[in-house]
């Protein structure tokens, strides 16, 4: 499947849903929240856990945390660990940080690179937490008001759409 057409596949998919459009944005919140967070296999955990707590959906929660996908891991981890460690007044360590980025890029096993991480040592740890801690922090409020706006569009698009008994997605 070629990208345009899954991105198609999921735009359809998110307008499609019908909740409230706090609810919806709420959960996109939660999981680029959880998203920025260096707990790969438990981000959707989470995310869906804040969104039950907090009634929001379920499913924009588990959506928003492919904000950190095998595309971006590089981008997102180098960053949370940088902003970690400049937080924390830590010193860097390169040569354990490079290592455990080219197992990012080459595609290796999870489990062995959170492996890894632990057996580097809480400091890192601790710095990747805390770094992801302040994006999520930075990033969840901005995307709730950005997707708030989105689906309060899609609802009023909706609703003018049924009014005039046209269903017909634009640009098909």
């Amino acid at each position: 499947m070629n990208l345009q057409r899954q991105f198609k596949y999921f735009y359809y998919k998110l307008i499609g849903l019908r909740d409230e459009p706090h609810e919806l944005a709420l959960g996109i919140a939660f999981g680029i929240f959880a998203g920025m967070m260096p707990i790969i296999p438990f981000q959707t955990a989470l995310a869906v856990t804040a969104a039950l707590f907090f009634r929001a959906s379920k499913i924009t929660a588990a959506l928003g945390t492919w904000v950190s996908n095998p595309l971006n891991w590089y981008f997102l981890y180098y960053y949370s660990y940088k902003l970690g460690t400049s937080v924390l007044g830590l010193p860097e360590r390169k040569a354990i940080f490079s290592s455990i980025m080219t197992d990012m890029q080459s595609g290796e096993n999870l489990f062995v690179i959170a492996a890894k991480i632990a057996g580097a040592g809480g400091t890192i740890i601790t710095a990747f937490l805390i770094g992801g801690l302040i994006m999520g922090i930075v990033l969840a409020p901005v995307s709730y008001f950005v997707f708030l706006h989105f689906f309060k569009y899609v609802r009023a698009w909706r609703r003018s759409r049924k009014e005039r008994g046209s269903w017909r997605i634009p640009n098909q």
